[in-house]
This record gives structure tokens, C-alpha cells and sequence, in this order.
């Protein structure tokens, strides 16, 4: 009797997790692997919106990946908008955490000053940073460049000076982020491996590379994964603030899935850009997870 009792309670219980967890469940099926499923598919099909046909071709798209020259322009585009953004928001956000998690003069004005990009509209930030960095002197930017006699760029319609645009906007757009949670990591240091090594002589450089980076190792390798996940895949800025240009030279892969699947409406080869993107995105981050040990002197 007592057995049974254990069973229907055991049972019961199994009961109550399992419709805890199904709608979760249901959710992630129907909301992500569906679609990603979908979207493997789609990417050995010829699927045009436009005319309402869908022929399969297998692996042609991916074959034909390669030949197209404005791909390869978006990858580059996309590896050099990461390698741009990657490492500013890294040194910067570190370099404030430390700065703010000393607690110096100033520090919650600064914090605040710094989280109000993160929690502004994406297409708002853009916006309004397509008008500061208008060409002549239309610009604030410019306009404050000619009263101490510099001569701005055509920031968003010139090559080089477009590309550096959308990564030092982006870069100051997610910064606050990034402090934010080298900050928790900056305070919960332990004080006592600190005040060792200070006592021991290390100050200011040295303090800092041999006992303060090794101990936030764990953190800068988060925070790096995520940083270049969000850099491969950055839509806003571009669309809103280069459309992609001048002359292809910030359209980057995210922008280009775009513009095939809405433009040209050749969703079936945008579905194959889009798992080429997501395999690279799968390469770093296991890349960067598996090289973690080697980097961190304090991960078991």
C-alpha cells in the first residue's frame, strides 16, 4: 500500500514537471528548431517569392556560394566589421569596469552616461548618428571638425571612412553591456589575492596583467563569444546607416541575406548564406570555447 502511495505521488510529481516544462518545450520546437530546420531546407532549394516556384538542387546554392563576388564581399566585410568591433568593446568596457569598480569620483554619473546607448532603440541610435555624420559641413560632426580647422570626410559615402563609421557607432551602441558585467566581475575579485600581490610590490601594469586579467580571464571569454556573435550578425546599423554602401563596402553578410531573400526574393539561396553564417558563428564560438583553458590560468 505504502508502495503505491509512492508510485502515484512519484508519479504525480512527474505529472506537474512535465507540464511545467512543455510549453517551454513546445515554444522552443515551434519557435527555433522549426524554423532552423526550415531554413537547412530551404537552402537546397531553388525557392524564388516572386514567382511562387520551389525546385530542389541540393548543394548547389552552397556550390555557388563561392562564386558569387558579392558573398565574398560580405564575408570580408563581416570579418572586418568583427575584428573592428571585437577588440574596441573588449579594452574599452574593460577598461572602464576597472575604472568604475574602483569607485573613483564620478562613477555613477559615468555609469549612467555609458548604459544609455544599451537601452536606447537600435534604429533610433542609428538614425541619429546618420544625421551627425552627414558630409560638408550639414553634420554636427563636421561642423564642429571646421571651427578647429579640420576638414571632415563624407563619413557614410566614403569606403574606408564608412566601414570605421558603422564600427565606432556599434561599438559605442553595446558598450554599456559589456561594462556592466565586467563590473560584476571587477567587484567580486578577491581582495585579498590584490592586496598580496600590492603588497608584494606589483603596482599599476604589472598589477594588472599578472593577477587582475588572469582573474577575469573566465569573463573576457564570455563576453568575447557574445561580442563577436553580435558582430556577424549586425543589421540595424548597416541598413539604416550605409544601406550597404558606397559600393558594397559595409555590406555584410547579415545585410546581404537581406537583400537576396527582399530583394531579389531568392529566399532558397539567402537560406544557404544563412547557414554558411551560421556554421561560421558555430566555428568561432567552439574555437573560442575549446582555446578557453589554455587562455585562463584560473579555469579547472
Amino acid at each position: 500500500m505504502k508502495q503505491q502511495s509512492l508510485r502515484s505521488i512519484h508519479r504525480r510529481e512527474a505529472i506537474i514537471g512535465w507540464a511545467f516544462v512543455t510549453p517551454q518545450m513546445a515554444g522552443f520546437v515551434i519557435f527555433v528548431l522549426l524554423p532552423l530546420f526550415s531554413v537547412f531546407l530551404y537552402g537546397m532549394q531553388e525557392k524564388n517569392l516572386l514567382f511562387g516556384t520551389t525546385t530542389f538542387i541540393g548543394l548547389t546554392n552552397y556550390g555557388n556560394l563561392f562564386k558569387d563576388p558579392l558573398f565574398i564581399k560580405s564575408l570580408v566585410n563581416t570579418l572586418i566589421f568583427s575584428a573592428g568591433v571585437v577588440p574596441m568593446n573588449l579594452i574599452f568596457s574593460l577598461m572602464l569596469a576597472l575604472y568604475l569598480g574602483g569607485g573613483r569620483n564620478g562613477t555613477k554619473f559615468v555609469r549612467s552616461i555609458i548604459f544609455l546607448p544599451v537601452i536606447t532603440s537600435g534604429v533610433a541610435w542609428a538614425i541619429v548618428w546618420r544625421y551627425l555624420l552627414q558630409g560638408g559641413t550639414a553634420g554636427p560632426v563636421n561642423w564642429l571638425l571646421a571651427h578647429i580647422g579640420i576638414e571632415g570626410p563624407n563619413w557614410l559615402y566614403a569606403k574606408g571612412w564608412a566601414m570605421a563609421s558603422v564600427i565606432v557607432t556599434r561599438v559605442m551602441k553595446n558598450l554599456g553591456m559589456n561594462v556592466l558585467i565586467f563590473m560584476g566581475a571587477v567587484l567580486n575579485m578577491p581582495g585579498d589575492v590584490i592586496e598580496a600581490a600590492q603588497i608584494d610590490g606589483a603596482r599599476g601594469w604589472t598589477l594588472f596583467a599578472k593577477i587582475k586579467l588572469p582573474l577575469l580571464m573566465p569573463t573576457v571569454m564570455m563576453v568575447t563569444i557574445v561580442t563577436v556573435i553580435g558582430s556577424m550578425r549586425v543589421f540595424d546599423t548597416i541598413k539604416l546607416m550605409t544601406d550597404g554602401g558606397p559600393e558594397g563596402s559595409t555590406m555584410v553578410m547579415v545585410y546581404y541575406i537581406y537583400h537576396q531573400a527582399f530583394k531579389m526574393f531568392e529566399t532558397g539561396y539567402a537560406s544557404a548564406i544563412a547557414v554558411t553564417l551560421f556554421l561560421i558563428v558555430l566555428l568561432l564560438t567552439a574555437l573560442q570555447w575549446f582555446s578557453r583553458k589554455r587562455i585562463s590560468y584560473y579555469e579547472s
